[in-house]
């Protein structure tokens, strides 16, 4: 309970005129108000009062009071336990009161599932200063208010001097950008189409955007209705080392994106829900972050104008959506640097949403047909024969594949034996009319007696590596199918007993990307004819990257990276980070020479391969080609295809393909598809027959299933 209290130093003083205080305006109240007493000498007075509350400008105003000039008042509210304005002070999953109560916010359990029942009761603690208004944005120094921070891990004690930079790029686009101008930070490297300056007009610009100063918010406002879309002056905001945090009220119920995660519906379900997004070898499952890293959504305002926001940053994430409604961004590194386009149609916001991350690629033609394949392929006879087969039966169709069965061992640019007329079957389908598409997969195996292509990348210093030592980065994958089927509970223990050491190539190198152009190559165009596949396309798999141990060989070096102070919520939490990745101090170097940690470049490993492959694959063959990713970041789809892997033959599956590839459409992937009848498990005659049919309307068609799954 709060209160005011009214004292007359002259309390024999009697008005004449009977004035009176009719209305107090209280200023930032995070709540609204329930109810108001009024007592005179402890004695209540019976007032009708009206209260009225802007959620937006944390104003309370009471109304109807008749508060006598001269005479002295307690006046005492409280405020409504409003579940909907609850924001999570402790998003990790061991919140307790004491825990809370250490950071400096109220715990108060709630009936009401999902409902945070530790959050914030005070404003966040940064202030804006010195801020410059000009015709093309806004500069301003965040400050914080160091008697206002609360408890917190060193790793995450806020940054004391922040600096904003809003830019109106266009009309219809700006960014706003919130990062340590002092000491320099990690910046996503994936360049966006930005004018260098910036070429919009105060009279044209279809937004507006307006600082609040303290506590420090920004809000921008659709000019044309006056709707904010965008108002981030809540308690949440904080900006450390290892966890950066905000929130923002949203315009409505209506928001579609952020991924990859499987999601029950288009739109999103605002009530309490969290998504981790962090690459990784997951296939799809609620509330498990998947193959890719989109931290980018589209909202639709009440009245049907759209807008799209990105956050342009690459490290581990997770948001809370909650009914306010709000929308809250955990990170844990990298900068805040935000990206909105104002629409207002949702066709406008797809198109200036790709205008700025990259148009999505133009597939071949060909690559709209029919596609065929599957993991377990014996030998290249049992290839030769599905195609007479599907001859045969006049089914038609436009590529086939093979996975990596036709390798030798599961080794990159080898042929096994058991597929040495595998270059002869592809040069017979293309003379009738077909294509053929190859698998790749990152992982260059390490420990082999002589593997030019392992030889030659050590030579030319591609993979990633230890920063102490200049090491190579070793982890393992399996190169013999047969250990897993082994009996065992500990997979840990069979991939790292039976796995073969691996290397992981930097493809933001630019050395990385000529040896892989060369590799490529060579497997295109060797010097024994006999062993040159002419492929139409390529097709990359386990480029999250995927490993299958956690970390690498001999362990990983820094425990602070590996399990952060804050673990978004991930469906790998218990194991940190390194959950079938590799350690995340590995040693990455950006095509300009800056080292860069895995740690915040994770995520952008299938983004930076999708460009090598698309290069080489279009130089090997002179034509357009298409390639096909598993993990992607935003701006991927300029380069590349997506499928939404790993799938299993259900019908929950097969309609939740239509909401990932409406999905991806979203996030700038026109070239998408899931596997049809699925991956996973034996398909069902109704089912397999249902998902040809709606598979024949995704953009990428291919039915492919699992070894030995009919």
């Amino acid at each position: 309970q709060s209160t005011l209290q009214m004292t007359a130093t002259h309390s024999n003083y009697t008005d004449p005129n009977k004035l009176k205080f009719e209305e107090i305006k209280i200023l930032g109240l995070f709540q609204e108000i329930g109810s108001v007493s009024v007592s005179q000498n402890n004695v209540a007075q019976d007032y009708v009062s009206n209260i009225t509350y802007d959620s937006v400008r944390k104003v309370a105003v009471i109304r109807g009071l008749q508060l006598e000039l001269g005479k002295s008042y307690t006046i005492k509210w409280t405020e409504k336990s409003n579940d909907n304005e609850r924001f999570d002070c402790h998003p990790s999953p061991d919140a307790t009161k004491e825990k809370c109560e250490q950071l400096g916010c109220t715990w108060e359990e709630s009936k009401n599932p999902g409902v945070p029942s530790c959050y914030y009761s005070s404003s966040n603690p940064y202030s804006a200063e010195n801020v410059t208004y000009s015709s093309s944005g806004i500069v301003a120094n965040l400050k914080l208010d160091s008697s206002m921070v609360r408890a917190n891990d060193p790793n995450t004690a806020p940054i004391s001097t922040l600096r904003l930079e809003v830019k109106y790029h266009l009309n219809h686009m700006l960014q706003f950008k919130i990062y340590d101008y002092q000491n320099p930070r990690y910046e996503v490297p994936v360049p966006l189409n930005l004018p260098s300056s910036p070429q919009s007009s105060s009279q044209d610009r279809l937004y507006s955007v307006s600082l609040q100063t303290k506590p420090f918010g920004i809000q921008v406002r659709r000019k044309s209705t006056g709707t904010v879309i965008w108002n981030s002056a809540l308690p949440t905001f904080t900006f450390s080392d290892m966890f950066i945090q905000i929130s923002t009220r949203l315009p409505s119920q209506y928001i579609y994106g952020f991924g990859e995660s499987e999601h029950p519906t288009f739109r999103h379900n605002m009530n309490w829900h969290t998504w981790g997004m962090f690459t990784r070898d997951q296939p799809p499952g609620y509330k498990l972050n998947s193959y890719g890293f989109h931290p980018y959504y589209m909202a639709l305002e009440e009245d049907g104008n759209a807008h799209g926001v990105l956050l342009l940053n690459s490290n581990a994430m997770d948001v809370t959506f909650q009914p306010t409604p709000a929308l809250t961004y955990r990170t844990i590194g990298g900068i805040l640097d935000f990206y909105m386009v104002l629409g207002p149609t949702p066709e406008l916001v797809a198109q200036e949403y790709t205008e700025m991350i990259g148009r999505p690629v133009m597939p071949a033609y060909w690559s709209l047909g029919f596609q065929l394949c599957r993991y377990g392929y014996a030998n290249d006879s049992e290839v030769a024969q599905l195609v007479e087969e599907m001859k045969a039966a006049q089914i038609p169709y436009d590529v086939q594949y093979t996975d990596i069965d036709y390798m030798e061992r599961n080794l990159d640019f080898t042929l096994s034996p058991h597929f040495a007329g595998l270059p002869a079957l592809v040069n017979k389908i293309k003379a009738e009319g077909m294509r053929f598409i190859l698998i790749l997969d990152p992982a260059i195996s390490g420990n082999e007696t002589s593997y030019p292509a392992f030889d030659r990348g050590v030579a030319q210093n591609v993979f990633i590596q230890r920063p102490d030592t200049k090491e190579i980065l070793y982890t393992k994958v399996l190169s013999r199918e047969e250990y897993l089927n082994l009996s065992v509970v500990d997979a840990q223990f069979v991939f790292s007993k039976f796995g073969a050491y691996c290397a992981l190539p930097d493809f933001f190198r630019n050395s990385t990307v000529e040896w892989w152009k060369r590799e490529i190559m060579e497997v295109y165009d060797n010097s024994n004819h006999s062993k040159s596949i002419k492929f139409d396309g390529l097709w990359t798999d386990m480029n999250e990257p995927a490993v299958f141990i956690n970390g690498a060989m001999g362990g990983c070096r820094n425990d602070l990276l590996n399990n952060p102070p804050y673990m978004p919520y991930l469906g790998s939490r218990s194991a940190g980070l390194i959950h079938k990745s590799p350690c995340m101090e590995g040693q990455h170097y950006l095509p300009d020479g800056t080292p860069a940690r895995h740690y915040d470049v994770h995520n952008l490993y299938g983004w930076s391969q999708s460009r090598a492959n698309l290069e080489a694959l279009q130089e090997a063959t002179k034509e357009r080609g298409i390639v096909v990713t598993r993990s992607t970041y935003p701006s991927s789809g300029k380069w590349a295809g997506h499928w939404l892997g790993d799938n299993t033959a259900a019908w929950d599956q097969l309609h939740k393909s239509v909401i990932g590839m409406m999905e991806f459409s979203l996030f700038g992937f026109s070239y998408t598809g899931a596997d049809i009848c699925g991956f996973f498990q034996d398909s069902e005659y109704e089912l397999c027959a249902r998902w040809m049919q709606l598979g024949a309307f995704y953009p990428y068609s291919r039915n492919h299933n699992g070894k030995g799954a009919r």
